[in-house]
């Protein structure tokens, strides 16, 4: 397959918008890569300009140490899946894996062969002869990555392939399209919104805000090892939670947030926030590091008294949200355990298992 590097790359727009600024990248030979970010991030646009959809505004794309700048799309040698599927619908699911190939002149035995294999790898195999209004919105998909499958290109580009499913067709396409890159070796770029899916499918994660990319990285070490406080709040569902407090010393280094809310924070993290003594700080704590209770009687968890706001119960588990100093937080707990909305309650911070951000957001470890 191959290599994509994109160097200094910048796409700034008439009206002097800069949607993506100075991206450098390296998705290597048969790698998974997914660039995943709010809307509005440069994520698309990135992923455009790989394509040759975009214009370049300033740096280089190279695709096996080839400039691929001023190469047109079609003689870049990638396929694309739109989240639209873009299938034509008077043509058949064999049509529409085959046109491409027609129009690159492919020998009728070729088209065949491939359109066939391709089929086969996504279980289509019975639906050659029917039309896209006949499919289901997952069968459509399949489509659309048939006909990429079929160009046998070196590079794949998803844009957001999965947001006009429902959530079990969802579920269902990200295995299948995992599987698909395990069976062809291919290097991959994947764009979505959805950090589920670039957690789970993602050989490495490009996390992007405001066109600029705040980290790259193996989605556990973005999840244990988060650069800053957006791609803490970005990585896991549900979201971090966030309290601001400000950082002195007595017996022990604590966090006082107000009066009722002073956090003890563990020794282990001694070194880095002794240097930041009278500063204001944000603790990141994950909803599974907040417990209802404290069996071990471990020294780091940090109790608290809130007053329950709402209950999700989500069958294996309930959600509890509850504000502290005016910020909504969430705790994941066991099914078993009887919070009720509008009742006073105790819970424990694992102050061991959290996060610390300087004023700027910047991870202080």
């Amino acid at each position: 397959m191959a290599v994509v590097e994109l160097r200094n790359v910048s796409k700034v727009y008439d009206n002097k918008l800069k949607v993506v600024s100075d991206v450098n990248l390296t998705i290597n030979d048969k790698e998974f890569v997914v660039l995943v970010g709010p809307s509005g991030c440069g994520k698309s646009t990135t992923l455009r300009m790989i394509a040759g959809l975009e214009e370049i505004t300033e740096g280089q794309i190279y695709i096996d140490d080839q400039l691929i700048n001023d190469i047109s799309p079609k003689e870049r040698d990638i396929a694309m899946v739109f989240q639209n599927y873009a299938l034509y619908p008077h043509m058949t699911v064999y049509e529409n894996m085959a046109f491409g190939l027609k129009l690159r002149k492919f020998s009728k035995e070729d088209i065949k062969q491939r359109v066939n294999d391709a089929a086969k790898i996504l279980d289509l195999e019975k639906y050659l002869d029917r039309k896209p209004k006949a499919l289901s919105g997952g069968q459509r998909q399949r489509v659309a990555v048939g006909r990429a499958i079929v160009r046998k290109p070196k590079v794949f580009l998803f844009d957001e392939p999965l947001s006009n499913l429902d959530a079990k067709l969802r579920v269902q396409m990200r295995t299948e399209i995992s599987k698909l890159h395990q069976k062809l070796e291919a290097t991959m770029i994947y764009v979505t919104h959805d950090q589920t899916e670039a957690m789970t499918m993602g050989d490495r994660i490009v996390v992007m805000k405001d066109g600029i990319v705040n980290q790259v990285d193996t989605p556990m070490n973005l999840y244990n090892k988060p650069i800053n406080q957006f791609v803490a709040g970005f990585i896991g569902s549900p979201a971090m939670n966030f309290l601001k407090g400000e950082v002195i010393k007595k017996d022990a280094i604590k966090l006082i947030v107000n009066k009722e809310i002073q956090l003890t924070i563990p020794s282990k993290f001694n070194s880095v926030l002794s240097k930041n003594l009278g500063k204001e700080i944000t603790m990141g704590i994950r909803p599974e590091d907040i417990s209802s209770t404290n069996d071990l009687n471990n020294v780091e968890f940090q109790k608290l008294k809130i007053l329950v706001d709402v209950v999700e119960p989500m069958g294996n588990e309930t959600f509890i949200y509850f504000n502290i100093d005016k910020k909504q937080f969430i705790v994941r707990v066991p099914s078993s355990n009887n919070y009720k909305a509008g009742e006073e309650s105790d819970v424990f911070f694992n102050a061991g298992k959290a996060f610390y951000f300087d004023d700027e957001g910047n991870s202080l470890y």
